[in-house]
């Protein structure tokens, strides 16, 4: 007979309290890009998820089935809420010509008075698309119908892999797409592979010819950056096993050029981000990409952390956060990866109603995307919860204090509730919510509870009870009234 537990806690996976790296633990995210808007960053990557042989054994990551993109966004840099999936290849995709979409890079330009967003992805490296919308959370359109980078454009040839788009809008609203990747055959010290191009005023076009980039053993990974006038051209270098020269970039590692013109002429600088496997006791390819948020710069980068803790690394990658700082004469200084991640940039809100999906950390929850929902309700809501299974934000300001806890749920059962700890998880409980059978999975109902008196700033874990080996209830929102 199954009993309730109320010790019981599951164990997180790979990111504990109080660490920030990797940014969530309940799906993975490769080769992230940054877009930062309206105060919050939105990174967008690719959706590795897992792969299985006949008998059920998960698999190498291969990639090939890949052909959605997956986005999270924060305000704080801490909490980060889960915006689920963009279809964007495949006959259920916006481009349905494209069999995969691997490696986003987003720009954000006003064009007619009109915020507009573009998503370039890689088509395997085949090609490159563009995918718009209205709002960086989509909806999402193909608006040419086929690839904006492909092997008939002037200044391609010789380029193995039409991929890894890094995309600047400049501060004359010109935009430039950068690409390319792979090494010809005996061509390991300058593959001359990467390339920048000018793109149309609508973002959608280009213009000329692509012009290379002389990157020293360049792989992959291509990044864009513009500060105090120079232009930043980061990369992933190759994994040639020969001889270097002296101050070459070590194999998997991030480098970067400069130059004083978004397409040039370039020179190289330095390595300046070693191979996750220098870091985190697990290698595999490494691709980033650097962004300016409140008077600071970050560097996103993925890592194999989550997968391997469950002990199944095999190509599956997360997204981590660290911060870039520039020394004398803008010169990148070499970052130091790690699972502590960045500080928080603000204190957070739990006033306002907080999507459930939204959290610092986690354990043993998923995520599931809503059926038929209306603006009334959620798009995304946590499922698949059991009892000792929880979430926690980080840094919840209660300078108003809170009176009540008010909860978004849906249960099949009579037997759960929610543990409101501060500041650990074994931390003083503010309250318990009882949570109500509403009818079944499907039908959805506020439920609320008083609160103990609080005040400050404070960590908040939700702790979910109930019987052993069964699946509670499903949460959509909360939030604390002052």
């Amino acid at each position: 007979m199954n009993q309730k537990n109320n010790e019981q806690l599951t164990e997180p996976i790979a990111k504990k309290p109080p660490y920030g790296n990797p940014l969530v633990s309940h799906k993975f995210g490769a080769d992230p890009y940054a877009l930062v808007y309206n105060d919050r960053v939105y990174l967008y990557a690719t959706n590795d998820e897992f792969e299985y042989d006949e008998e059920g054994n998960i698999t190498e990551n291969k990639y090939g089935n890949i052909n959605t993109l997956t986005v999270i966004s924060s305000a704080d840099l801490v909490n980060w809420t889960d915006h689920g999936v963009i279809k964007v290849a495949g006959p259920n995709g916006a481009a349905k010509w494209a069999v995969n979409s691997w490696a986003p890079a987003i720009a954000h330009k006003v064009i007619d008075g009109k915020d507009k967003f573009f998503i370039y992805f890689a088509n395997n490296g085949s090609n490159i698309g563009v995918v718009t919308s209205d709002s960086p959370l989509g909806p999402w359109v193909d608006p040419i119908n086929k690839p904006i980078i492909s092997r008939d454009l002037p200044g391609v040839q010789g380029v193995p892999w039409l991929f890894d788009p890094a995309v600047l809008v400049d501060d004359d609203g010109t935009g430039y797409l950068y690409f390319g990747g792979g090494v010809p055959e005996g061509e390991f010290e300058m593959p001359n592979t990467a390339r920048s191009m000018q793109l149309g005023d609508d973002m959608i076009s280009v213009v000329g010819e692509a012009k290379p980039i002389p990157a020293p053993f360049m792989f992959e990974s291509g990044g864009i950056n513009k500060r105090d006038g120079l232009y930043y051209y980061s990369y992933c270098s190759n994994f040639f096993t020969g001889e270097r020269p002296e101050g070459a970039p070590a194999a998997g590692e991030i480098a970067y050029l400069i130059s004083e013109n978004p397409m040039g002429p370039w020179t190289y600088q330095k390595s300046f981000l070693k191979n996750p496997g220098h870091f985190f006791d697990v290698s595999g390819n490494n691709h980033h990409a650097m962004f300016k948020f409140k008077d600071t710069w970050y560097i996103a980068y993925h890592a194999q952390t989550v997968s391997a803790a469950m002990g199944v690394s095999n190509g599956y990658r997360s997204t981590h956060l660290n911060e870039v700082i520039f020394g004398e004469n803008g010169v990148i200084e070499d970052i130091k990866a790690d699972m502590q991640g960045v500080k928080k940039v603000k204190d957070f809100n739990p006033y306002e109603t907080v999507s459930a999906v939204t959290m610092a950390w986690q354990a043993g929850i998923n995520v599931k995307e809503l059926e038929n929902t209306d603006a009334s309700q959620p798009n995304l809501v946590l499922t698949d919860i059991e009892n000792g299974d929880w979430i926690g934000i980080a840094s919840a300001d209660f300078s108003d204090g809170a009176s009540e806890v008010i909860v978004k749920v849906a249960s099949d059962a009579n037997d759960g509730s929610i543990e409101v700890r501060i500041d650990s998880l074994d931390g003083d409980i503010i309250s318990t919510i009882d949570v109500p059978n509403t009818g079944g999975l499907d039908n959805w109902d506020h439920v609320s509870a008083s609160v103990s008196e609080i005040e400050g700033v404070h960590d908040i874990y939700f702790v979910f009870r109930g019987v052993n080996d069964q699946t509670l209830f499903q949460l959509a929102s909360w939030s604390f009234k002052k």
